[in-house]
């Protein structure tokens, strides 16, 4: 079965930059004193529950697979760009990447102990996000951790804007926390940081549980 056009295109959008992305975001996080708190904070959920498989979903070119790696995550990628994968599997041979898409990695449901999702929703449909965040919560292990990274709106409603890439949507932290708790997920925490140089929005981050716990 073809993959909806949107994915389609998504996949088409960032097989055509991917070189050039890989090279932007390849040490980004050394100048994200933040992002790497709660990166490190995910980790340390996941290794205190007993470590296990961790996917990063929308993973382009790996290098949030790799820094969850040196955390002492057991991680790997997926992502619909044949490109990033080529890219990711170039630059960290050590690590499993994959072609496919968020909803259908090929994994059954209940193995994964954490999911990460860094500007992957971004660019679906708002419509769609719900089934996505239900897709992550069947695919975790009961207490599984999902940690979500991405523009937020300001507090205003979800706001398409025009992404370098491809389409991508900002969306307000609170409606976003609130899908996920629809699907079955538990907050942890949340945080909000200001654009740094160079960064036009503000961004979320928000840290989840799966809501059912291990008997």
């Amino acid at each position: 079965m073809d993959s909806p056009s949107h994915l389609r295109a998504t996949a088409q959008a960032y097989d055509a930059v991917a070189v050039r992305y890989a090279e932007l975001v390849r040490d980004a996080l050394d100048g994200l004193p933040l992002d790497r708190a709660v990166l490190a904070a995910f980790a340390e959920l996941v290794r205190t529950a007993g470590g296990g498989p961790v996917a990063d979903m929308g993973c382009g070119p790996g290098w949030v697979t790799a820094h969850l790696r040196d955390l002492g995550l057991d991680a790997f990628g997926i992502d619909l760009s044949p490109a990033m994968i080529a890219l990711a599997r170039e630059a960290y041979p050590d690590l499993r990447f994959e072609v496919g898409s968020m909803l259908a990695p090929g994994l059954a449901d209940g193995r994964l102990r954490g999911i990460v999702s860094w500007y992957s929703l971004i660019h679906l449909p708002p419509p769609e996000v719900p089934s996505y965040l239900a897709g992550f919560r069947r695919m975790l292990a009961p207490g599984g951790h999902l940690l979500l990274g991405f523009f937020e709106s300001g507090g205003g409603p979800v706001a398409a804007f025009d992404h370098k890439v491809t389409t991508a949507h900002r969306w307000p932290i609170d409606g976003l926390a609130a899908s996920a708790r629809e699907a079955g997920f538990v907050e942890i925490g949340r945080m909000l940081r200001e654009p740094c140089e160079g960064e036009r929005f503000r961004r979320g981050r928000l840290l989840m549980r799966n809501g059912e716990h291990p008997g």
